[in-house]
Order: structure tokens, then C-alpha cells, then sequence
């Protein structure tokens, strides 16, 4: 409840050109959102930074006691064991493809193949000293790193099974298509996998930034986005993402998560733009 000096305070301000009713309707919102959480704190989800298993805390020792020498080797173990750098994933969706039911027929179209290359443009523009490209063993993500490369020359490139295309996790709310479970079982266990494979904080030893492009497809680049952002994994369907979109995350040494963008597409023409 709130007081007569309340209201005074609300409509005083609204002496000044502001709406006394639209200034007291957002204040009784905030008060039923303050006492929504304060009932349901299951709302309020804190950040797991342990979520790589990477912490410094958890891959040293604990001291043995408290002794001032124990104590100083702990914190001195601390300090070797902490990141001192940031890893960038850059996720990249390939370009439009032929509808087929095998993968060696589901080539790029000449849109498909446009799309590669001024995606492969933008990351060359970008400018950072890459470290590797890793693309997905289907076709149509081979063509469309293939092309990439010829704009980011010199750097490792890797080809991983793991980031195939595939059924991640069942979506939340269901789609209206029907979908085996043995499809999810298995290549969920895939796609998460890729996600520990790839998504980590830096090793201590790594002294600058590095730039890791990966070449793969929609369902699992959503998919590591909401495992990244500790996000509820089942939301992966309820955003799309363009074809050569660019959704790009940066993992900090203190196990923060930061997603620079999430299917930026504005490097690409509205006439070359497709989500197929």
C-alpha cells in the first residue's frame, strides 16, 4: 500500500505535463512484479559460472588448512589457473540449398553460393586474427566454408561431425510436426556434446583473444546460443536465424557470456536475404 504523500508525490509530477494515471499504472505494476518474485523465487536464475567446469576455484585444491604458507598456495594456484584471455565463437548458418532427401544432392543454390561469399566478405572486413574454422561435414556447410575461405586465407580449418544438422532437444512450446524420440535422443547427445567441445572459457595459458569461426547450421547454432546464455534449452526453435547469418559469442575469462549478435544479417542485400 502506498500513502497519501504517495499519491501527492505521483500527481505533483504529473503537474508537470506527465499523466498522473499512466505515472501510478507502471508504479502498481512494478509493485505486483516486486511481490510476483518475491513469491516465486524460482524466478530469479543466477549465473552458474562453474557452467564449463573451467572455474579456477574448482580445478584447484582446496587449502588444507589455514595455515599462511597453505593459504598461499592455494591463492597462488588460483592465479595460474585463472584465463587471462577471451574466447569468440563466430557462428555462421550456411548459405540456401537444394531441398533433397541425401545430403550429397543438397548442394548451394546460386543464391546459397552468393550469400557464402559476402558473408565471407564481412568476416574478412571484420579483421581479427582468426584461428580456425570448423565446419560441419555436410555439403552444404563445406560449400559455404569453402567459399568463406577464399576471403580468410591461411587459417586451420576443421572439419567435425559433431555440429551435423540435427534434432537438438524436443522444443518448448511443442511444434506441430511429429518427430521420433530416438532422433532427439540421439543427436542431442551430439549437439551437446559440439556445445562442450567448443563452448569453454580460455586455458590460462592462452595470452591473447582468439577468433574461432564455426560453419554450421540453424537448429545448433540456436541450440548453443541458449545453452551459452544459460537460457532454457527447449526456447532453440522460437527464433530463426537467415541463411549466412552471423550470431557471434564471446566467452570472458571469468566464465561471463556475451553475445555480441544473434543472426545478424546486415551484411547481406534484402534481395539475398532467405531463411531457407
Amino acid at each position: 500500500m502506498v500513502g497519501i504523500f504517495g499519491r501527492q508525490l505521483f500527481f505533483g509530477i504529473a503537474g508537470s505535463g506527465v499523466s498522473a494515471g499512466f505515472l501510478w499504472g507502471i508504479f502498481e505494476e512494478k509493485q505486483q512484479a516486486n511481490t510476483l518474485l518475491k513469491n516465486n523465487p524460482d524466478l530469479f536464475v543466477k549465473w552458474d559460472f562453474n557452467w564449463d567446469r573451467r572455474d579456477p576455484h574448482s580445478l584447484v585444491k582446496p587449502p588444507k588448512n589455514g595455515d599462511p604458507l597453505e593459504q598461499n598456495r592455494y591463492n597462488d594456484q588460483l592465479v595460474k589457473a585463472t584465463p587471462k584471455a577471451s574466447r569468440h565463437l563466430i557462428l555462421i548458418r550456411h548459405g540456401q540449398y537444394v531441398m533433397a532427401s541425401e545430403d550429397y544432392e543438397r548442394k548451394l543454390t546460386e543464391l546459397g553460393k552468393e550469400q557464402a561469399d559476402i558473408v565471407g566478405k564481412r568476416i574478412k572486413n571484420l579483421g581479427f586474427p582468426f584461428t580456425r574454422i570448423i565446419q560441419s561435414s555436410m555439403l552444404r556447410a563445406l560449400e559455404t566454408s569453402e567459399l568463406i575461405q577464399k576471403h580468410v586465407q591461411g587459417v586451420r580449418v576443421e572439419t567435425c561431425d559433431f555440429i551435423r544438422e540435427g534434432a537438438p532437444i524436443p522444443p518448448e512450446p511443442p511444434v506441430g510436426h511429429w518427430r521420433p524420440e530416438a532422433q532427439f535422443y540421439q543427436d542431442g547427445a551430439r549437439i551437446e556434446a559440439a556445445f562442450r567441445k567448443y563452448f569453454h572459457r580460455a586455458s590460462p595459458d592462452q595470452e591473447k583473444d582468439s577468433y574461432d569461426v564455426l560453419v554450421c547450421h540453424a537448429n545448433v547454432i540456436r541450440y548453443f546460443v541458449c545453452r551459452a546464455l544459460q537460457l532454457p534449452p527447449e526456447a532453440w526453435l522460437r527464433f530463426s536465424l537467415h541463411n549466412c547469418s552471423i550470431s557471434w559469442i564471446v566467452i570472458q575469462p571469468s566464465g561471463r557470456v556475451v553475445a555480441y549478435t544473434v543472426g545478424d544479417i546486415g551484411h547481406m542485400p534484402t534481395d539475398k536475404m532467405s531463411t531457407s
